[in-house]
């Protein structure tokens, strides 16, 4: 990605510090730091951070922990996957995730990408942000994710061309 590129310059403490934030552990979708840690250290796995207003976050602002925001994307040829995405609460709906997804996208559009996609929970409210920047719904897995508790619930997978 034309951002910081990952894992030399996005470090995972603050990944991991805003997902811990971001992400209501009764749901169990936040990742471990092994998880991300490795999912970086792929060469088709890339990672964005921004600040407060929307803008990148440059190397030595990622060391004084001024990320309010990042998306977690994995590459294939002519497509991307939104694999994460999250925002520290103190900064929701001031327009970051619509920053962050817009940056993918223009990301990906320069290395030639013509779709993104991501899976989702049906009942994830993230939904609003993903239909207002243009992803649709494209396709339903029935009782795809198990929760502690035993129950199911579908994924919604969404798409955008870019």
């Amino acid at each position: 990605m034309s951002g910081p590129a990952c894992p030399a310059l996005c470090p995972v403490d603050q990944i991991m510090e805003i997902m811990q934030a971001a992400f209501d552990p009764a749901w169990g979708e936040a990742w471990n730091r092994r998880q991300i840690e490795d999912s970086l250290a792929m060469p088709n796995v890339f990672a964005l951070l921004v600040d407060s207003t929307g803008s990148l976050v440059n190397a030595e602002a990622e060391m004084s922990g001024s990320a309010a925001g990042f998306v977690l994307t994995r590459h294939a040829p002519g497509e991307e996957e939104l694999l994460l995405i999250a925002v520290r609460p103190e900064f929701r709906r001031q327009g970051i995730g619509e920053a962050l997804i817009r940056l993918l996208a223009q990301d990906a559009r320069d290395r030639g990408v013509e779709r993104i996609f991501l899976e989702m929970r049906e009942n994830n409210p993230a939904s609003a942000l993903y239909r207002k920047v243009g992803f649709e719904p494209i396709g339903r897995r029935k009782a795809y994710y198990l929760f502690a508790d035993g129950t199911r619930m579908d994924a919604i997978t969404f798409g955008l061309s870019i």
